[in-house]
């Protein structure tokens, strides 16, 4: 299975005041800023594209969404670095295979075909990943 750097999540209190140093420092572009409103993301993202990489800068809806407890806990700054997988359901089983466990909640399939999941924290030592592959159009 290869795993390929797909992006890093950013929790952000707002995606206005922290987009500047993305699209002006950094000389990135804004590929897309999109709102999902699916109980247990709730979030506005805006994806970012440097030469080399993707952000997605990632502000919570509301007082209760996962980003909000997150920056509540610990901070705005990286939430997660993604990896693009050939196939996530391969992925998963074996990895699964391997002692690593999944936050089987998180499981979807995003506003833009990326289908996806988290490992749990426990088996990475502390940092929230997850794995993705995009369907195929």
């Amino acid at each position: 299975m290869n795993y390929v750097l797909d992006h890093v999540g950013i929790a952000v209190r707002s995606i206005d005041d922290a987009l500047p140093f993305y699209l002006n420092v950094l000389n990135g572009s804004l590929e897309d800023r999109y709102t999902s409103d699916t109980p247990g993301v709730e979030v506005h993202v805006a994806v970012v594209r440097t030469a080399d990489k993707v952000i997605e800068l990632l502000e919570p809806i509301n007082k209760e969404s996962p980003i909000a407890r997150f920056i509540k806990q610990r901070g705005k700054g990286v939430h997660h670095i993604a990896y693009r997988v050939d196939n996530l359901d391969t992925a998963i089983l074996e990895a699964s295979k391997n002692g690593i466990r999944f936050l089987e909640d998180t499981r979807r399939t995003n506003l833009h075909g990326r289908r996806l999941i988290y490992i749990n924290p426990v088996s990475t030592d502390g940092t929230l990943i997850e794995l993705c592959d995009y369907l195929k159009s």
